[in-house]
Formats: C-alpha cells, sequence, structure tokens
C-alpha cells in the first residue's frame, strides 16, 4: 500500500505541504485532497506543495493534482509546485503540464512568487 506522509507548515499567509512517499491511487491520494480540502475550508487560498520527497506519482495521482488545482483556482486560490524530482519532473513534461503549474525549485522564490 502506498503511503504519503504530509507535513503542514505556514510561511505567512501561504500554507505549505510538504510530501513525502507516492501519490496514487487509495489512500495516498485521498489523503493529499483531504489536506487540501481541509486547508480551503480554513481560508487558505495560497498553497505551495513541496514534492521534494515524492518518488512516484501514477495517472491517478496526476489526476489528483490537476483536480485539486482547478479546486483551488476556482476558490479564487492559487495551487503551486516546489522542488520537483526529476522522475516527477519528466512525468509533467511528457503530460504536458508542467505548463499548467506554476513550479519553483526553491522555497523563497516559490513564496515570493504569490505577492
Amino acid at each position: 500500500m502506498a503511503q504519503l506522509h504530509i507535513n503542514q507548515r505556514q510561511a505567512g499567509d501561504v500554507a505549505i505541504l510538504d510530501l513525502d512517499g507516492e501519490i496514487r491511487i487509495g489512500d495516498s491520494a485521498t489523503a493529499l485532497r483531504s489536506a487540501i480540502r481541509e486547508l480551503i475550508a480554513g481560508g487558505n487560498k495560497k498553497i505551495l506543495l513541496n514534492l521534494k520527497g515524492v518518488r512516484y506519482i501514477d495517472s491517478s495521482g496526476i489526476g489528483e493534482l490537476i483536480a485539486n488545482f482547478t479546486t483551488v483556482n476556482r476558490g479564487g486560490g492559487q495551487l503551486k509546485l516546489l522542488n520537483l524530482t526529476e522522475k516527477v519532473q519528466d512525468l509533467l513534461v511528457i503530460t504536458k503540464l508542467l505548463t499548467v503549474f506554476d513550479v519553483y525549485d526553491n522555497e523563497a522564490d516559490g513564496l515570493s512568487s504569490f505577492k
């Protein structure tokens, strides 16, 4: 069973979710969806997903990223990605989703992009 550990922290008005593990069909995709929905319900409109610890994303996980991106945008917020691993970046290039998401290589740049 795929495990995804999610650590939430706050940097000013930006919520950062540090992800560690795999985003695949089942519990891990559901956990990510729940964490993001909780942030939205709590009034967070600026969300930065730190994918440094994500080793694998399956098609269901990609779908979950897109669904969360859409949900946040519809609510007037922004969802951005941080620290893509080479595997995850290659996957986003192949699926042409790298052009959809704002992606940053370091946290300072990611945080300042919300200003």
